[in-house]
């Protein structure tokens, strides 16, 4: 039932989510720094730096939407995909991989509504300690470079990043609002469609012919742990494939930009700049941290499915813990 598949979808999330978060904040920051002006050498450094310069909590910086808006998106994506699929399956029977396909890339497209402001205002305020930290190093900052960052988050960490307060998600988004309008919280919109429709096209059909593979018998269930596994590689597999795009929609996603960091106009003229001035290895950075964020999210996501946590709120079930 769709309630139920939203309360699964929603609960996944939140779960994964707060699990590996500061991981994430991780990738953004390493997919935000240009050749020659590295503030982190990996995943590690960045971790210990940012708990050093900012705290444990550090690491949650820019958590707090991406709670708020994870429930309706996974539930979107995962709702959507298991409609298309009901509907693109031909008298109950099995799925082409082309028709799996097809049902992912939909719930690909359907997803991006919520996904692309919540990851807008969630890269503003992981990124800020990027900022600082590369502020607080000498003859970092020109100053004449400060008259071009955006100005709602100039205020709070590009002009006097140790007395001011770093940006709220409800005033970066207040701001944008006021000055942009609505697409303001919709820039990176095409970048968000590149990245997220071709990840739903590999994860969905990949997840259910690994998953068939640990079903006793086509009539029963394969066990929750074959499900955490399948949703785990199939995860991380898609995340890799889509890395490049993830790479440019971050960027393109950053309003306030570093020293001598460019700017740009679009999907293209920010892939090209990236190919010319750090090379095909740019479009991989940040590629094992989205690994080790999607994996285990997705798996937690089939786990929840499988358990049954939202027809066990609906009071339809009782929870379920192996298979049948």
């Amino acid at each position: 039932h769709l309630p139920a598949k939203l309360i699964n979808g929603g609960v996944a999330g939140i779960v994964g989510v707060t699990c590996v978060f500061p991981i994430d904040l991780v990738k953004t920051r390493l997919q935000n720094q240009r050749q020659g002006q590295q503030v982190y050498k990996s995943m590690i450094d960045c971790l210990i730096k940012t708990v050093r310069s900012e705290g444990y909590f550090g690491m949650y910086r820019g958590a707090a939407v991406n709670l708020t808006l994870v429930t309706p998106e996974k539930a979107i994506k995962l709702a959507a995909n298991d409609f298309f699929r009901c509907h693109l399956s031909k008298d109950g029977r099995g799925l082409t991989v082309f028709r799996e396909m097809l049902a992912g890339c939909a719930a690909g497209m359907c997803q991006v509504i919520v996904t692309t402001p919540m990851e807008m205002l969630k890269i503003q305020l992981q990124d800020a300690g990027r900022l600082a930290t590369q502020q607080r190093k000498p003859c970092i900052i020109p100053p004449n470079r400060l008259a071009t960052t955006n100005t709602v988050l100039s205020r709070s960490y590009n002009v006097v990043p140790n007395t001011s307060p770093h940006p709220s998600a409800t005033q970066i988004a207040r701001e944008l609002l006021h000055t942009q309008g609505i697409q303001g919280l919709y820039k990176g919109l095409g970048a968000t469609l590149l990245r997220d429709v071709p990840f739903s096209v590999i994860y969905f059909p990949l997840f259910a012919n690994l998953n068939k593979l640990g079903k006793p018998s086509p009539d029963e269930a394969a066990p929750f742990y074959w499900s955490f596994i399948s949703g785990c590689v199939a995860g991380s597999t898609a995340a890799v494939a889509v890395n490049p795009c993830d790479v440019v929609k971050t960027r393109l996603q950053s309003l306030s930009k570093g020293a001598n960091e460019e700017t740009y106009s679009g999907i293209i003229d920010c892939f090209g700049k990236i190919m010319k001035r750090e090379g095909p290895s740019a479009f991989l950075k940040g590629a094992c941290c989205r690994a080790l964020v999607i994996a285990p999210l997705f798996g937690i996501v089939q786990v929840m499915y499988f358990i049954g946590v939202g027809e066990f709120i609906m009071s339809q079930s009782s929870l379920k813990l192996i298979s049948d």
